[in-house]
């Protein structure tokens, strides 16, 4: 398992990449589709403030194995929440109109 530290670090990274690409599409068109664009800015950032705070505040602190388990569902809600961000903003670049 990696350190908590690098999985701050992963999220702040992933996360931050969605960011910059929201801020590239909004460059690259404007005032088409900023509500859009500025929603899945926001749910960005709720996802990030709300993976860190689940690192910081792990279930079970006394259980190792529980802890193991809740930092991988904490991974996987980072890679699924991603994913998810990157194909609503690939879809506002799909439909031009």
């Amino acid at each position: 398992m990696s350190s908590k530290r690098n999985l701050k670090k992963d999220i702040n990274y992933l996360v931050f990449e969605v960011i910059s690409d929201c801020f590239a599409f909004s460059a690259m068109h404007p005032a088409k589709k900023a509500d859009k664009v500025d929603k899945i800015l926001n749910d960005a950032i709720n996802l990030r403030n709300d993976l860190i705070a689940r690192v910081n505040n792990p279930d079970g602190k006394d259980n190792p194995k529980m802890i193991r388990e809740f930092y991988k569902s904490v991974n996987n809600d980072l890679l699924t929440g991603v994913d998810s961000l990157f194909e609503r903003l690939s879809d506002l670049s799909a439909k031009k109109k």
